[in-house]
């Protein structure tokens, strides 16, 4: 399945929308970083790899901004710890364990 992935600038979060469903990651944008504070799925689409497929789109988002990444959401951090080629985007310095 194809999503979109819409930058709400106005709420500070980026956002999928399926049917009625909009999960989210929520964000605070400083000069040329952005932390990603919160991920939320609606508890229907849950294990359906709808929060991974968000980060995913949302990580490609900030590459393309070359903006630097603090990922202060644990499951935003845990995405990338499984997905290593993602780290180049992380501030320096921040350990993700």
């Amino acid at each position: 399945m194809e999503h979109t992935l819409f930058d709400n600038q106005a709420n500070k979060q980026y956002e999928l929308h399926i049917d009625s469903l909009i999960p989210r990651i929520e964000y605070i944008k400083a000069q040329d970083k952005i932390y990603l504070t919160h991920t939320e799925v609606p508890t229907e689409l849950e294990g359906k790899g709808i929060g991974s497929t968000l980060v995913k789109l949302v990580l490609e988002d900030i590459k393309q901004k070359e903006l630097t990444l603090v990922p202060m959401c644990p499951f935003v951090a845990m995405y990338i710890k499984r997905h290593p080629e993602w780290t180049s985007l992380v501030l320096k310095g921040i350990n993700i364990a």
